[in-house]
């Protein structure tokens, strides 16, 4: 998502006003090493999403088949996000200890291996078995998939210190590209070649950027500074956009182990078809994305009212995805795709300025610039986004057992707006 600050935003700039401005002036034409960055973490934003969203069609009715309710599912989409919350926190701490690149590197061989893992549960024995090997398998792909994306971040704050929400936002194009892909691409593979086939050829596909992003990807060095996660998550600043990232993650959370169900048997599409729904909030998210961070960057004074507004459009969104039945109005697919983009342009409008505001803030109450504090600052931000696609798939896994997928995005719509009430009051 977002990180630092743009040219124009004095305010965020480091007491080093000097090597501010000299590397505002680099940022103006991309180095070798510029280049190389952006291709590798382009390639994490493309293949990380691609795994991720390649679930989405076809496992919770593969799931249910083998014994898991909708709790379960959810609590299995949810494992991932535990798993990834805890890694991300300790992650971010020793970044400078281990090395951003081999944690980079490291992370994508690992989620590649168990991607091609999760293939071979079909074969596990229904039930229990089957569900535990599921827990286990999602948690090693967590702990892959925070050290690659907390390192991701680091070295991108680290190579545009000065641009780099404009950067980030960009990037979020071949986040979407993956999200796009996944979908439809994983609906189709499952549909023709069965269960393992989708998770077997996306795995290889993710090994396939290990030895690229070995030999491509610049060394980035740092001292270890001594502060700390709790130093930084007491700024209460910081505490309210931690929030802001844990609601719009529990947002889409949420939709990981409900919409599928919900397309398949409200509009009665074949597998295959129900990932074509799904690129109505990728391509929404991934095409407004690189806008919203040029803004983000431009005019920094804004970002609290794209905040407030992305989370009133996210409420709004997820009060018409059912819709609620309040609303005493029939669900049709024309609609729902029409509301599944404009939660991809909320989303986007209030996840973008969150990664700048709080390096601002860092900068504002002491903290040393540098890659310890960008390490700090990433792996709060995927463990605040983790603990909310921890939180999502179960709360709406269980509401949409109990209550039916209508009124349960309707209440995880009023959390959203209940969570960014804190803005207003914060700046």
């Amino acid at each position: 998502m977002a990180s630092r600050a743009a040219d124009g935003a004095g305010s965020e700039r480091p007491p080093d006003g000097g090597v501010s401005e000299a590397l505002g002036e680099e940022s103006r034409g991309f180095t070798r090493e510029q280049l190389f960055t952006l291709a590798a973490t382009a390639s994490i934003n493309f293949s990380s999403m691609l795994c991720y969203s390649i679930l989405g069609p076809f496992f919770p009715s593969e799931a249910e088949k083998k014994g898991a309710s909708n709790t379960i599912v959810g609590l299995i989409f949810g494992c991932f996000a535990l798993f990834n919350f805890l890694s991300s926190l300790i992650l971010g701490n020793y970044l400078t200890h281990i090395g951003a690149k081999f944690m980079f590197v490291a992370g994508i061989f690992v989620s590649g291996c168990v991607t091609i893992l999760f293939g071979m549960l079909d074969k596990v024995p229904s039930g229990p078995m089957f569900i535990s090997f599921c827990f286990l398998v999602r948690a090693i792909d967590a702990i892959g998939f925070a050290a690659a994306m907390t390192a991701s971040f680091s070295i991108l704050a680290k190579a545009f210190p000065t641009n780099i929400a404009t950067v980030l936002g960009s990037l979020e194009i071949f986040s979407g590209l993956g999200m796009v892909l996944g979908p439809p691409l994983g609906g189709f593979l499952y549909q023709s070649f069965g269960y393992e086939v989708p998770f077997i050829t996306l795995g290889c596909i993710v090994l396939v950027f290990v030895p690229m992003n070995m030999c491509i990807l610049p060394k980035y060095d740092s001292i270890p500074s001594k502060e700390s996660f709790w130093k930084l998550i007491r700024l209460p600043k910081v505490l309210v956009l931690c929030l802001t990232i844990f609601s719009l993650s529990a947002c889409l959370g949420f939709l990981d182990p409900t919409m599928s169900l919900f397309i398949l048997k409200k509009f009665k599409l074949p597998a295959g078809y129900v990932g074509l729904v799904f690129l109505g909030l990728a391509l929404s998210y991934s095409l407004s994305s690189p806008l919203l961070g040029l803004v983000s960057d431009k005019l920094p004074y804004i970002r609290k009212w794209l905040l407030i507004a992305g989370g009133l459009l996210t409420a709004l969104s997820f009060f018409m995805l059912g819709p609620a039945p309040v609303l005493h109005i029939e669900s049709q697919l024309w609609m729902f795709v029409l509301v599944l983009v404009l939660i991809g342009f909320s989303i986007g409008m209030s996840a973008i300025p969150v990664f700048p505001e709080i390096l601002q803030c860092a900068y504002e109450n002491g903290f040393e610039e540098g890659l310890s504090l960008l390490g700090l600052v990433s792996g709060l931000f995927n463990a605040m986004w983790s603990l909310g696609a921890f939180a999502g798939p179960i709360l709406g896994g269980f509401l949409n057992e109990k209550l039916g997928f209508e009124w349960a995005a309707a209440i995880q719509g009023g959390w959203a707006l209940l969570s960014f009430q804190p803005a207003k009051f914060s700046w």
